[in-house]
């Protein structure tokens, strides 16, 4: 069975929008995890623009699930996850100007500067290291050349795909990069603009994954029907085993 990690940035993002202390990210990820989240993921960004060092502390107080840190390499923000020592670390390419990450890490270019990275949060005694990357054979490789035990697939070219048929050849490029990496023994995670409608595809096609995170359609969700009845529906989605027929259901 696949996991539900729920990342919760958007609702600090409406929370520090006016400059309020409400609605609080850490009530928002207890309330994921009473409807059922098997995780809860977070993205401390250089720039703060969702996420604060405050938020940070009290999830790695409270949290009863998985938490997955996501980061930069920035050397402060990587200092602070070897601190807390989360039972995931996800390593994420992060640009000042972009509304939200846009792609993968380029780890074959950049690979010098993030294996040591990489080594400090394993030395650091984080269970998991993974590096979010584009279903790209070259990329996923290179992850486990540098090091890291897990990979995250970049699900946004699926998820943003113009028609079905784009939709099918970019499930058929995600489930070529998990086979990849689990043969290479990396664990396999996704994520990126997955939601209640897109996820059937993936789940049927795309083989190996073990945990999948959706933040942005949940707590859009949540607005409407509230954040227990989002995680709810979210959940059942994925828990759902795709049938027996498909490629992820024989692997």
């Amino acid at each position: 069975m696949t996991n539900l990690l729920i990342n919760i940035d958007h609702v600090a993002t409406l929370r520090n929008a006016r400059r309020e202390t409400v609605p609080d990210p850490i009530q928002a990820a207890a309330l994921c995890e009473m409807a059922g989240a098997d995780g809860i993921v977070f993205h401390l960004r250089e720039d703060r623009r969702h996420i604060t060092d405050r938020d940070v502390r009290l999830l790695h107080e409270t949290v009863q699930s998985k938490l997955d840190f996501e980061l930069s390499v920035n050397p402060e923000i990587v200092a602070l996850c070897c601190e807390l020592q989360p039972p995931l670390a996800t390593l994420v390419p992060e640009r000042r100007a972009e509304v939200t990450t846009e792609g993968g890490m380029d780890v074959v270019g950049q690979g010098a500067r993030i294996r040591p990275v990489v080594e400090q949060l394993l030395e650091a005694e984080i269970e998991e290291v993974a590096l979010f990357v584009d279903p790209d054979p070259a990329q996923v490789t290179a992850a486990a050349e540098v090091g890291a035990n897990t990979i995250e697939l970049h699900t946004g070219d699926y998820a943003n795909a113009p028609t079905y048929a784009a939709r099918q050849r970019e499930a058929a490029r995600l489930a070529e990069g998990a086979r990849i990496a689990h043969d290479a023994g990396l664990k396999v995670h996704a994520g990126h603009g997955l939601d209640y409608t897109n996820y059937a595809l993936f789940r049927e096609t795309v083989p190996h994954v073990a945990e999948v995170s959706v933040g942005f359609a949940i707590m859009a969700r949540a607005i409407l029907v509230g954040m227990e009845q989002a995680v709810r529906d979210m959940r059942r989605i994925v828990h759902t085993p795709p049938p027996p027929s498909t490629p992820a259901a024989r692997s």
